[in-house]
């Protein structure tokens, strides 16, 4: 076979490896300017670090239980401000949470996709969103 075959292969292998990742929500895509940017992701929450971050991340959340989830957004900005949104499998919004909203209580099926949407708007500070 030639190298152009066994490239293609590999290609098309990293893609679906990718698109696999990002479905568990092991990885994230985003679109962050930013001079401090620490995103870490978990089981029963996410916790950020930014400083002069303007932007975007989204990633697959992680809901195994069909249950009623309460999600607290805690923000410890100096600077900025930061959203969150809840998307269902077909983006649509399911909660919003800011600094005026910080609380919220949404019912997930645990077979369902859903997607967390953080937004930051000159932010700088730590924050963190539990469920």
């Amino acid at each position: 076979m030639s190298k152009y075959l066994y490239f293609a292969a590999f290609a098309l292998f990293l893609c679906a490896l990718l698109y696999l990742l990002y479905r568990r929500g092991w990885i994230a895509s985003k679109q962050i300017s930013a001079v401090l940017f620490q995103f870490l992701p978990g089981k029963g929450g996410d916790s950020v670090s930014v400083d002069s971050c303007t932007g975007w991340v989204r990633h697959a959340g992680r809901f195994r239980e069909s249950r009623t989830y309460v999600f607290t957004l805690s923000p410890q900005l100096s600077a900025g401000a930061v959203e969150v949104l809840l998307l269902d499998s077909g983006k649509q919004p399911l909660l919003h949470l800011n600094r005026h909203t910080p609380t919220g209580v949404v019912a997930l099926d645990g077979k369902g996709r859903y997607f967390l949407h953080w937004t930051f708007q000159s932010a700088t500070g730590k924050c963190a969103l539990r469920w």
